[in-house]
Parts: structure tokens; C-alpha cells; sequence
């Protein structure tokens, strides 16, 4: 990931801001919002891919239109930890079609899973196939009530700000560089 941020500047920035907020916007579009001409943005768009920091584009679904009205965070505790053990869970978590998010986490937890499905029988459903079979220590459920903050874009204009600032301190380790190189040429 280093090496991916190395390569990203200001343009590339102002790219994936616009296409989080909106990844349907034309080509010209995108071009026109950050400041580039279309063949110029297509070569950063080829770029960003190329790269990985564009792995695809989604549609944000009203999943309350289609039913799905429940989400619920569930937390687990579990007593084995080999490499074997994980994978294992981890396969069988990929399988339930009713996960959207799964997690490996420190702390007091182990995994955290979002799950989406239809009223409290669609979750009891799900929290049957997920214990089955697997040992799990400790499986607790939070339902959430209300979605404040959902799929927000991330802020990248403090990714832009940093670098600036990294621009900024190169530039002075640079001449600081040059500058005691001149002194020992002139002390020499």
C-alpha cells in the first residue's frame, strides 16, 4: 500500500473523491469535475486500477425496498485459534449469502459479522446456519435501529493535506541536505 500511496497525487485524489460520491458519472463528466482532460483522466483511471485502488463500482440499494429490514451486528467469542480452525469459519461464514461485512477483530471479540436479513425469524434462520457445526464460544447479536451513518465516502482531502505536508518536508530535507553538503565542501 505504500507504493500504491507514493503514486497517488492531488488529481488521482480528487478522482476517487468524485467517483465515491457518484460512480456512474460519464467519463466526461469526471474529467470536467476534477480539472482534466478526458484522455488524461482516462490514463489516471487506468492507472488507479491498474493499481488496485479502484477495485469496482457499486449501486447503494434501498434494501428496506426489498424486504431485507433487519441488521444485525454479531459479535463472536471463540475457543480455537489455529490457523486450520479460521479458515474453516471463515469458509463457512463466506457461504451464508445473508453476511455482508465479516471482520477478524482484537480485543474481548473475535469476529464481528453485518448481517441483513428479513424480521427476527430471518436472523434466528441465519444464527442457526452459523452455528452448526462450529464451536463458537460466546455469539451475541446487536439490531440496529436506525442506519445515522451508512457507506459514508471516506474523506480523502486529509489524504491530500498529507501529501502536501510530506511534499513539503522532502523538499526541506532536500535542501537542508544540499546545504551541509556545502558546508562540508567548503570546510573540506
Amino acid at each position: 500500500m505504500i507504493e500504491s500511496q507514493a503514486k497517488v497525487d492531488g488529481f488521482d485524489l480528487k478522482i476517487l473523491t468524485a467517483l465515491q460520491k457518484d460512480s456512474n458519472l460519464s467519463q466526461r463528466e469526471l474529467a470536467e469535475k476534477v480539472g482534466l482532460s478526458q484522455n488524461a483522466c482516462w490514463r489516471r483511471l487506468q492507472r488507479l486500477h491498474s493499481i488496485g485502488m479502484i477495485r469496482g463500482s457499486h449501486s447503494d440499494i434501498d434494501i428496506g425496498a426489498l424486504g431485507l429490514d433487519l441488521i444485525v451486528f454479531v459479535m463472536i467469542r471463540t475457543r480455537h485459534h489455529s490457523k486450520e480452525w479460521s479458515d474453516g469459519f471463515r469458509a463457512h461464514v463466506e457461504r451464508l449469502p445473508e453476511v455482508i461485512d465479516f471482520y477478524r477483530i482484537g480485543g474481548e471479540w473475535d469476529y464481528l459479522i453485518k448481517v441483513v436479513t428479513r424480521g427476527m425469524s430471518g436472523y434466528d434462520a441465519f444464527y442457526q446456519k452459523l452455528i452448526t457445526n462450529f464451536d463458537l464460544a460466546t455469539v451475541t447479536g446487536f439490531f440496529s435501529m436506525e442506519a445515522i451513518i451508512n457507506n459514508r465516502p471516506v474523506d480523502l482531502t486529509r489524504l491530500r493535506w498529507r501529501l502536501l505536508e510530506l511534499r513539503t518536508f522532502r523538499a526541506i530535507f532536500d535542501r537542508l541536505r544540499l546545504e551541509t553538503a556545502a558546508v562540508r565542501v567548503v570546510h573540506d
